[in-house]
């Protein structure tokens, strides 16, 4: 019968056989193979003694991380100022977490069997508050923008067609940018992500990642972009949904022009409108 001080992960870290703990991330997490013993954390109600096998850190609040031989774990956890034991678990960085979790890096990997999804021939287009357009991670490995077109409604002077305010960049006009010195590449394309918001959620779902080995990279790596950048806010420094409106309506225009699927994230809302459930 599993010892009821132990967390469920330990239990069935000890009734794994060697072999399965091995192929196993989280299993061997907190135990030394070569010297057979494991880290722990321990919540006691009383002082723990350690000895000569076994080494104890006290922590405030009744806690106390343990190091102790394998076989000593089973009298250990009777002590009767022991009141719960769980092995450690690994961390992450939370953008590797969240992949992880979401199943994301698994359809991503290149390897036989899997999906290798990466974003190829998809638009990711984006309403939000802008974006670095210099950063890396909108960059193909060469150094060329990924970014196909990028509307800044702020910035008056040419508007794309249809539409009454702001101007409309092209992949062109980025890339000529991007050749150029930061102060003279602004003058060109003069968009700026003064929040960084977009730059972050546009990073999360299609930043690319070619300088470190790919450790970083979003969802849609390989995707091309389509940004807009929601006009000059007003009151409370938030656009408004005119201008929100009007960038749905810009994304599916130039995805239906290209031919090409589109998936579109938005970040912005709001809470107005009956909250009644429909009958």
């Amino acid at each position: 019968m599993p010892d009821q001080k132990l967390d469920n992960l330990l239990n069935l870290a000890l009734d794994a056989t060697e072999e399965e703990r091995e192929k196993s991330r989280n299993l061997n997490v907190g135990y030394e193979k070569q010297t057979r013993k494991w880290e722990i954390i321990v919540k006691h109600s009383e002082a723990l003694p350690g000895g000569s096998e076994i080494s104890v850190v006290s922590l405030l609040g009744g806690y106390a991380i343990v190091t102790l031989p394998e076989s000593m774990l089973d009298e250990y956890s009777r002590r009767p100022q022991i009141e719960f034991i769980e092995k450690p678990t690994r961390l992450y960085f939370e953008d590797f977490f969240s992949k992880e979790a979401s199943c994301i890096t698994q359809v991503q990997r290149n390897e036989p069997g899997n999906l290798q999804l990466t974003g190829r021939g998809v638009l990711v287009g984006i309403v939000d508050s802008g974006v670095d357009y210099r950063h890396l991670a909108f960059l193909t490995a060469d150094g060329k923008s990924r970014i196909l077109r990028l509307w800044d409604q702020g910035i008056p002077g040419n508007p794309p067609k249809g539409y009454a305010t702001g101007t409309e960049y092209t992949n062109e006009e980025i890339n000529e940018a991007l050749s150029l010195s930061v102060q003279e590449g602004r003058r060109l394309v003069p968009s700026e992500d003064g929040s960084g918001h977009g730059t972050a959620v546009l990073g999360v779902a299609a930043g690319s990642d070619f300088s470190r080995g790919a450790v970083n990279r979003g969802v849609a790596y390989e995707s091309d972009l389509l940004v807009v950048k929601m006009g000059i806010p007003r009151q409370d420094s938030f656009p408004r949904t005119t201008e929100l409106m009007q960038g749905v309506d810009y994304l599916v225009r130039q995805a239906l022009a290209m031919g090409r699927p589109m998936v579109i994230n938005l970040s912005f809302g709001n809470n107005y409108g009956s909250h009644e459930p429909y009958n």
